[in-house]
């Protein structure tokens, strides 16, 4: 089956929207079957979770945030996303880039109620590549209120300004050994501002999404708050990160979350490479 393109539904102003911003929601951008073939997948997934795998966090009730990544190889219905959804060409077509390589899928799941608060940051710092043209597709497979949401601070992918980043590495409830880690004094420029405290300053973004809808956003915005859900609410996330023209690879001394260097090197790859090989493969091209 040949991929989906997205070519008649992608606007102009959508595009700009996202250059100037840094992030877009892009309502009904996937059809049902689209849900339906990650929402097995997912299931497929958490009864056989990666090493990767980690609770970002347990309350008193037992509520949790489960994440893993890159269970793309294992999971039959996240490799049919990758290669035949119109994915990668949203993405390419957003970030202006010739070529778009599919760089990691991670999950994100919420039990009903729970009250765990995403801390805002960036995420290209954190990975084992370095580049502008990096973005996510993040895709809610149930509905999700606003306030419950992703949120995003439009513009903040524009600076290259390093914030002093959270070690997500800390959210171990499980004492899980091996977690990634990251530390960020030696190279940060700025602390991470307080935008929970007042978030109309800085024009704070979230939106009301059904499945299907997806937000696209830069690895370098700014974003964090989701959580906090209603007793009957659970929240289960798919997301697709994808990297375009200018990325290359970067082991980073800081440390990188995930940390994929090392299976990286096992298939070839080195500080200053570009993304390649079947670990980060070339999925949608403009020619």
């Amino acid at each position: 089956m040949s991929a989906d393109s997205v070519t008649r539904q992608l606007t102009a102003e959508q595009v700009e929207r996202f250059r100037r911003d840094g992030v877009v929601m892009l309502p009904t951008m996937f059809d049902r079957s689209w849900i339906d073939v990650l929402q097995a997948g997912l299931e497929r997934h958490l009864q056989a979770p990666t090493q990767r795998a980690r609770v970002w966090d347990r309350d008193d009730q037992g509520r949790t945030m489960f994440w893993d990544s890159m269970a793309w190889h294992n999971v039959a219905e996240y490799q049919q996303f990758v290669f035949q959804s119109c994915a990668a060409e949203l993405a390419g077509r957003l970030m202006g880039s010739a070529a778009v390589n599919f760089y990691f899928d991670a999950v994100f799941v919420r039990s009903p109620g729970a009250q765990f608060e995403t801390p805002w940051h960036q995420d290209e710092p954190y990975w084992s590549v370095r580049g502008h043209d990096t973005c996510t597709v993040w895709m809610p497979l149930v509905p999700v209120a606003a306030e419950n949401a992703l949120s995003f601070v439009p513009g903040s992918h524009l600076t290259d300004q390093i914030y002093e980043q959270y070690d997500f590495g800390r959210l171990n409830p499980d004492g899980k050994p091996d977690v990634d880690r990251s530390d960020f004094s030696a190279i940060a420029e700025a602390d991470v501002p307080d935008i929970a405290a007042d978030p109309n300053r800085f024009g704070v973004l979230s939106w009301d999404m059904e499945p299907g809808d997806c937000v696209v956003f830069n690895s370098r915005i700014l974003h964090g708050g989701s959580g906090r859900l209603p007793d009957d609410r659970d929240l289960r996330v798919f997301t697709s990160k994808w990297l375009g023209d200018d990325v290359r690879i970067a082991f980073r001394s800081e440390g990188m979350d995930p940390d994929f260097s090392q299976i990286m090197t096992e298939y070839g790859l080195a500080s200053g490479d570009r993304p390649g090989t079947e670990l980060l493969p070339q999925i949608w091209s403009s020619n």
